[in-house]
């Protein structure tokens, strides 16, 4: 029996391994003759862009509930190891070491937060990188909420406006209200959001800064640019200058790095660490070996490179699976081309903006942008969990989706 192992259970992953599945059916092949496995160190399929949300219930997807329908082997541990050489993955589960053996692989092992060597950094600091993480930032901030003395309990600063942390601190002060509301002695909320740039939001484009710069005028969130952060403690943090920003929260939100295993196997990598991959998705001097998601860097339209993004990673995951597994049966393989690029921008209560293009055109804003981005993060991103088989299978095929349609009122 031959095997294609898919690495990493997020967007390009969990598709990849659909994908693959889909493909085999299709022509027919038994699952005694070619098996699909995925492997995970988590249960779940996590909505990794919700993080920011309050609701965090809704951001897991048991993987069972996809998988199980769709056919595919699922292994818990985590991946500890690639031997390109002898196509062998080794992997750490909860009854030992596991070596599985391969015919293709499809790696898919996404990002990391990127936690640069700065004093206190891991001890202090809080992130949302991922759905444990999220869970302990709001177990913290409950916990601050219901201890009494300290006025300035609920100060939280984040470190980072990009995407993920504009997202965030236009969310905190509306969560970070409640938690005041329930307190005895109701202390001041209060968010502050920084970065080494000179802009907030400063891959967004002039014509969206703008936006976001009067989303967080509205929602009162302090802004600090041309920060450089020393230091964490439990009291905020030191910056370069010898200057303070007194938090009792810090929320670290710079960056995105791939997984650092990608540099177990051979092939050229790009700044971020991605595996640099083919039309096909197949890693680029590696044989049998496929790569997806933020794990990778592909070239979308013949100039633009594949964003860290689940815009980009679902598309790329559904090649991947189809292209491993069409390779495996000598099918014929898909080129991916995207030729569009959209970012729809969380502004929490004030709204959303919507940019379309490469130069980050605002074509909406505010309650409009808004209920578009509710149907990305709440339907559009989530596979099927009907357990129909065909319906999930369907969902699978190589194609690439058009834009989200701007959402206007009734």
């Amino acid at each position: 029996m031959k095997r294609i192992v898919v690495l990493g259970g997020g967007f390009a992953g969990l598709w990849s391994a659909v994908g693959a599945a889909r493909k085999l059916d299709e022509h027919g092949v038994r699952p005694d003759e070619v098996r699909v496995t995925l492997v995970d160190q988590n249960d779940f399929h996590s909505i990794r862009v919700r993080n920011y949300e309050e609701d965090l219930d809704a951001t897991i997807v048991p993987l069972a509930q996809v998988l199980d329908p769709a056919g595919v082997e699922r292994i818990r541990g985590e991946v500890t190891g690639i031997d390109a050489e002898h196509r062998a993955v080794r992997v750490r589960t909860d009854a030992g070491v596991q070596v599985l053996h391969y015919d293709r692989l499809v790696y898919a092992l996404g990002s990391r937060l990127r936690q640069p060597p700065i004093p206190g950094l891991q001890e202090h600091a809080f992130d949302i990188d991922t759905y444990q993480e999220a869970r302990r930032l709001q177990a913290h901030l409950r916990g601050l909420a219901g201890q009494a003395g300290d006025p300035e309990r609920l100060r939280v600063l984040v470190v980072g406006a990009g995407l993920t942390g504009v997202e965030l601190a236009c969310e905190l002060p509306a969560r970070l209200g409640k938690l005041s509301a329930q307190a005895s002695d109701r202390p001041a909320p209060q968010v502050i959001l920084g970065d080494a740039s000179p802009f907030i939001g400063s891959d967004m484009g002039g014509e969206a800064r703008t936006v976001i710069a009067k989303a967080l005028a509205a929602l009162r969130v302090e802004t600090r640019t041309g920060i450089a952060v020393a230091s964490v403690d439990r009291g905020g943090v030191t910056l370069a200058d010898g200057s303070r920003i007194d938090a009792a929260t810090v929320v670290w939100c710079a960056g995105l790095r791939a997984h650092e295993l990608g540099e177990a196997l051979p092939g050229q990598k790009d700044a971020l660490g991605r595996l640099e991959v083919d039309e096909f998705m197949r890693v680029r001097g590696v044989p049998g070996v496929f790569a997806a998601g933020d794990a990778a860097r592909a070239v979308l339209d013949g100039t633009h490179a594949s964003v860290m993004s689940c815009q980009h990673s679902r598309p790329m995951g559904r090649h991947a699976g189809h292209n491993v597994a069409a390779d495996l049966i000598g099918q014929p393989m898909l080129p991916l081309h995207i030729d569009r690029y959209s970012t729809v921008l969380d502004l929490g209560p004030w709204g959303a903006v919507y940019t379309d293009g490469w130069d980050r055109r605002v074509i909406a804003a505010g309650a409009p942008a808004k209920e578009t981005k509710r149907i990305i993060n709440r339907q559009r991103v989530y596979p099927p969990l009907s357990g129909d088989r065909a319906q999930l299978l369907a969902a699978a095929a190589p194609v690439v989706e058009g834009p989200p349609q701007v959402a206007r009122p009734a």
